[in-house]
């Protein structure tokens, strides 16, 4: 897919963890060989994963829905789960060295933006890359 090429795709899959890897093969299938289409699948499985381990996405029946939209100089893309007690943070510099919880750094080092919001349909965690 070209910079130019208008691209606006969803995905809802089950809160489950071993659903990340469809997400990836649904961004990987949507940007094809546009410029953002390796960090946003990164990025994208880092969201999703947080979803589905931390929000209420992750109870039997909820859903993670993944949207991608093409921007004039990148990409966006939405992640929506079910929210819950607690609100994406980054993991803090001093924090011990671990296998888990570093995701959202990731996702602001590589990101040009990114943020999230709650409303009626659950939390929106985005992020946004220039090509």
């Amino acid at each position: 897919m070209t910079a130019d090429t208008a691209i606006r795709a969803s995905l809802s899959v089950p809160g489950k963890p071993e659903q990340v890897r469809a997400v990836r093969e649904f961004i990987s299938d949507t940007l094809g060989d546009h410029a953002c289409a390796e960090i946003s699948v990164l990025l994208a499985s880092e969201l999703v994963t947080n979803s589905v381990l931390h929000s209420d996405s992750r109870r039997p029946g909820s859903t993670v829905m993944v949207t991608v939209t093409g921007m004039t100089d990148g990409i966006r893309v939405d992640v929506l789960d079910a929210g819950g007690a607690s609100v994406p943070c980054l993991a803090r510099a001093d924090a011990e060295v671990t296998e888990h919880g570093h995701g959202l750094c990731l996702v602001s080092d590589l990101a040009a933006r990114w943020g999230y919001h709650r409303d009626d349909a659950g939390l929106v965690t985005w992020f946004e890359v220039r090509a």
